[in-house]
């Protein structure tokens, strides 16, 4: 699901905002929470060496990959390759051992666990930023004003209605075209869980693509059709598509936003991650790449259309990078644990 490469460079409009804290000041909090992890980090990266292999999530590859452009910039010698096989595909690697670090759009499972323990993979794992689930229609369709997550149920499970007056009887009476990211998504994965549910079943005559510049070009070309993927890529296409507010938990429709995330009021928000192989963890290269990546995702974060993290996870995630502290908070005694994510994650 590569993003084009205007996706990487071009900066984008101002998010809404979702602190009081201005730029400066939480470059300032990000740097000193950060400084201890980055005693680990050598002192001249212009002359190190060294390969780094990262695969995983197209949702959080825009970070990456950024960092890794950034990071090329002060270790030209170091060679970064970013794959973008999907969340569940770069998991499929990286509890092998081919890869060292995996980008994930959501929490590490307990069969990947079990997978990482088969192969005596130990890892850290990283919360990087937030993202808000985009439900995107075509700018032509005026009538989805907002929806509900039972709409979205009706619409995305198997045996679904055909057209939109089936949804809504003062909607057209035209077929929906649907669109979704690929099962090895993290983002069908999440949106699966949080929509259809556990034992719901998707439908089968969806549109699907492991490419989010195939769904953003489906959708915005047809009148009648929907679809979701992160909140970057409609930010990135938002001139050919439009963002349909979610119903919320209060009963009114919340638009996906960097403030709505931070509040929790977008009922389609979630954490990224990236998780780090504890034996790669030793070497220098990759000491100096995550130590970059913490140092410099903020600023970037919210170039490519995400959302930072609070600094109070911030915190917890640099002082677990710098102990290395490895394992997963999101599964126990091979379940995965139910919850918020400010509540699971220490």
């Amino acid at each position: 699901m590569k993003p084009t490469k205007n996706f990487l460079t071009a900066r984008f409009h101002s998010l809404n905002a979702f602190t009081k804290i201005s730029a400066s000041t939480a470059l300032a909090i990000t740097f000193s929470i950060l400084v201890a992890a980055n005693q680990d980090a050598p002192a001249n990266l212009a002359t190190m060496k060294g390969a780094i292999r990262i695969d995983g999530s197209s949702t959080v590859y825009p970070i990456t990959e950024a960092v890794s452009e950034e990071f090329s910039k002060v270790a030209p010698k170091v060679n970064v390759t970013v794959g973008i096989s999907g969340t569940g595909g770069g998991f499929k690697r990286f509890c092998v051992g081919e890869t060292a670090i995996s980008d994930a759009s959501r929490p590490i499972t307990p069969s990947e666990v079990a997978l990482a323990a088969t192969n005596k993979v130990e890892f850290i794992e990283i919360p990087i930023a937030y993202d808000a689930l985009s439900i995107v229609v075509n700018p032509k369709n005026d009538w989805m004003k907002s929806v509900t997550i039972a709409q979205l149920k009706k619409i995305y499970s198997a045996g679904g209605p055909k057209t939109w007056k089936e949804i809504d009887p003062s909607w057209p009476d035209r077929t929906m075209k649907i669109y979704s990211p690929g099962t090895d998504s993290g983002t069908f994965d999440y949106f699966k869980e949080a929509v259809v549910g556990k034992e719901g079943k998707v439908r089968s005559d969806m549109s699907v693509s492991e490419d989010d510049n195939v769904l953003v070009l489906g959708v915005s070309g047809d009148q009648d059709a929907i679809g979701f993927f992160g909140m970057a890529y409609f930010e990135e296409n938002k001139d050919k598509l439009r963002a349909v507010p979610v119903v919320g938990s209060a009963g009114s429709p919340v638009a996906p936003q960097a403030s709505t995330v931070n509040d929790g009021t977008y009922p389609l928000s979630r954490p990224l991650f990236i998780y780090v192989n504890a034996k790669s963890a030793g070497k220098p290269e990759v000491v100096a790449f995550v130590d970059f990546y913490m140092n410099k995702a903020d600023a970037l974060v919210s170039e490519v259309g995400y959302v930072m993290l609070p600094t109070d996870i911030l915190a917890k995630s640099s002082a677990n990078w710098k102990a290395r502290k490895v394992g997963t908070q999101f599964v126990k005694d091979g379940n995965k644990v139910d919850g918020s994510f400010s509540k699971i994650y220490k």
